[in-house]
């Protein structure tokens, strides 16, 4: 992409984090952002949600506030249209859940369904959580857990069964709002939601931009159960693979850690948690306003002055 010039877009294509902000004047700034993705469960209605949380999250990550929706679909037109209106069904319900309108929107033809927001959010100029803020001695807190790649994933190959996907199914639509609101009352350092690229890959961003190392105690970290089974039986999406092959330049694996721990870790998420990187003396009462809404919120790593790795994993 060629260099954004103009100097309201205070955040761009410049750096890769998880929404783009323009400045409206110097109390307000709108926050942008964008996604969509096929199916990752059969019920069109939790299709629907999921998609709308997980196109929010990047709002809420940059500590905004959502503001507009519109609609984005591709739907093949020998399917019932009742399924497409369930998934916008779904889509609906999340954005009034969220406090806000779905006020338009465009639908192509496609192959195979697609579905997902463009949202339009607001933000101070100067509140803006960025990825880039992270500091040696800071501790980084998760608020969901991971392995919503793995489950679906088995999910689609019928290797789980219904009933034990309903806990990834009710974190996928359970909205970052409250954490978002939690981290920008207390303060934070640096924040992003985990999705596509897994928890390292989102959490080297961090490292990256705030030039820093992060430690991670893989033992701490939240996984839904059946992931670790699954994994072992080496059912896990291919961008979770991709994901591994790219952190693992950049990552020392203490030698414990076995493969599916480092997939696990990897793991494309959808509608994750969010990653909160913030100072130790504030974390314990961050934790206490979050374990409410995310019961499974825990710490998970710290960071530490930059090193020859980006990430470091241990048990």
């Amino acid at each position: 992409m060629p260099e954004i010039m103009d100097p309201n877009v205070l955040v761009g294509t410049g750096v890769p984090d998880d929404a783009g902000v323009y400045r409206i004047n110097d109390h307000l700034a709108l926050v942008l952002t964008t996604d969509f993705f096929t199916p990752v469960v059969d019920d069109p209605y939790d299709y629907g949600r999921i998609a709308a949380a997980n196109s929010l999250s990047d709002i809420y990550a940059m500590g905004g506030t959502p503001l507009t929706a519109l609609n984005i679909v591709g739907f093949p037109a020998h399917v019932p249209k009742e399924i497409l209106n369930d998934i916008l069904r779904g889509g609906n319900a999340i954005a009034r859940e969220a406090g806000i309108s779905i006020i338009g929107g465009h639908t192509i033809k496609n192959p195979e369904p697609i579905y997902g927001l463009a949202v339009t959010g607001t933000i101070n100029p100067k509140k803006i959580i960025t990825k880039r803020g992270a500091m040696p001695g800071d501790v980084i807190i998760l608020t969901k857990p991971l392995g919503t790649g793995i489950l679906t994933t088995a999910l689609k190959k019928d290797m789980l069964n219904a009933n034990d996907a309903i806990p990834c199914i009710e974190s996928m639509v359970l909205l970052n709002k409250d954490g978002c609101e939690a981290m920008c009352k207390l303060g934070v350092s640096a924040a992003t939601d985990i999705t596509g690229y897994g928890l390292l890959g989102h959490l080297y961003e961090i490292a990256e931009q705030s030039d820093v190392t992060i430690n991670i105690n893989f033992d701490s970290v939240p996984i839904f159960e059946k992931t670790m089974e699954l994994a072992k039986q080496s059912i896990y999406p291919g961008g979770s693979k991709s994901n591994f092959d790219f952190v693992r330049p950049f990552t020392l694996f203490h030698p414990d850690i076995s493969f599916e721990q480092m997939i696990i870790l990897c793991d494309a998420q959808t509608s994750g948690g969010l990653a909160i990187v913030l100072p130790r003396r504030k974390y314990m009462k961050l934790m206490k306003a979050l374990l409410p809404f995310y019961p499974q919120t825990a710490l998970v790593g710290e960071v530490e002055e930059k090193s020859d790795w980006r990430l470091r994993v241990q048990n």
